[in-house]
């Protein structure tokens, strides 16, 4: 195998499979990545599994000589990264087993690498479905940007660690909840399918490996989801990510948002933000409990901190309010996090007590629900 190509071709593509190399791997061959020079086409084809989660994705390349290896990804990735801009020449001569190195050739030097035979490495699952899904990558971004931030990271609650995509009549619902707060996104289909209905789970952490892949494709360029019965492909033209999808019934989340509300709130969403990260700094950092006090009479919202031994803070703003007045307290990190999901100039609050279910929502644009669950504050 030789081959020429671009340290920055190189380093892009090696990082995003790097993603799916796994930090233990359970067998040797699984901490390399597959590289495959087609002399043909002219490309090299890199892949990374981790048999959950898998990363492929392809280069142009001028390729003298075709083959197949496995490189040790980490060693290769921290190489390749420091190299200089220009060209690198990686060559290796399967027929040598007894030494089986791979060199790579920069302008300023040349490194060698133990290699590994493709014969271990195992193949990625494939998807035998015609079943598919196509749409804009910028479908699946706004997506994934309002909902994938609050899947939970408790491996316990193995179903909640994923994002829940599912079809409705003329639009895609994006959902994720940790138990105590709630992301809803339905997003314009936009799509072409031959899928009448649809509902998976994907892993919250091969979907932030996909908000990678997004980044690099244009808004206008598309993306096909096949899946079957245990594995879920996205295709966006030369990269391929596969994934696990994740067993189990998703709760029935649109159970848990009211139907009804008897006080609302309209605010600046970039004040609010930038209010709460204010108070925050002197949040209890066992809790980091910020209190809402809505004042309807002065058609204020101040917000306020008491933390023991470490000092108060308050801070106020105009607002919106209809209904009685109230106070109400959150976790801090929730209120941020969905605040900086929430793509709007303006956001109302609905509520009814002091004890239940809050919704948040954008005034305009993308249909999104955000829900938390408050915080009894004690007296």
């Amino acid at each position: 195998m030789k081959l020429v190509c671009s340290q920055s071709d190189l380093n892009t593509n090696l990082s995003l499979v790097s993603r799916a190399v796994p930090s233990k791997p359970t067998h040797p061959v699984l901490g390399n990545v597959l590289l495959e020079a087609d002399a043909q086409q002219g490309r090299v084809n890199l892949t990374a599994f981790d048999l959950s989660l898998g990363i492929q994705t392809s280069f142009a390349a001028q390729v003298t000589e075709g083959g197949i290896v496995t490189l040790p990804a980490k060693l290769l990735n921290d190489i390749v990264s420091r190299l200089p801009e220009g060209e690198i020449t990686l060559a290796y001569n399967d027929e040598d087993t007894e030494s089986a190195l791979a060199s790579l050739t920069s302008t300023s030097g040349r490194y060698q690498v133990r290699a590994m035979g493709a014969e271990e490495f195992p193949e990625l699952p494939v998807i035998k479905s015609e079943e598919e899904l196509v749409l804009p990558t910028s479908v699946l971004a706004e997506g994934l940007r309002g909902a994938l931030f609050a899947a939970s990271s408790d491996e316990t609650k193995q179903i909640l660690t994923g994002v829940h995509l599912m079809t409705m009549p003329d639009n895609l619902e994006f959902a994720a909840t940790d138990g105590h707060r709630l992301a809803v996104v339905q997003t314009q289909k936009q799509a072409e399918t031959n899928i009448s209905e649809f509902a998976v789970t994907i892993p919250a952490r091969a979907l932030r490996d996909l908000e990678k892949m997004l980044t690099m494709r244009q808004a206008t360029d598309s993306v096909k989801l096949r899946f079957d019965e245990g594995q879920v492909v996205f295709e966006l033209g030369q990269q391929r990510l596969t994934s696990r999808k994740l067993e189990g019934a998703y709760p029935a989340y649109d159970q848990l948002i009211p139907q009804q509300f008897e006080r609302f709130l309209s605010v600046e969403r970039k004040r609010l933000l930038s209010g709460l990260e204010l108070v925050s700094v002197l949040a209890d950092t066992k809790n980091s409990i910020v209190k809402f006090s809505i004042d309807s009479e002065q058609q204020q919202l101040a917000l306020s901190v008491d933390a023991q031994d470490v000092g108060s803070a308050k801070e106020s703003m105009p607002a919106e309010v209809s209904g009685d007045s109230i106070e109400i307290a959150f976790n801090v990190k929730y209120l941020t996090d969905g605040l900086k999901a929430l793509p709007a100039e303006n956001i109302q609050m609905q509520l009814n007590t002091a004890t239940q279910p809050v919704v948040f929502k954008p005034l305009g644009g993308l249909q999104m629900t955000y829900l938390v669950m408050p915080v009894q504050i004690r007296s």
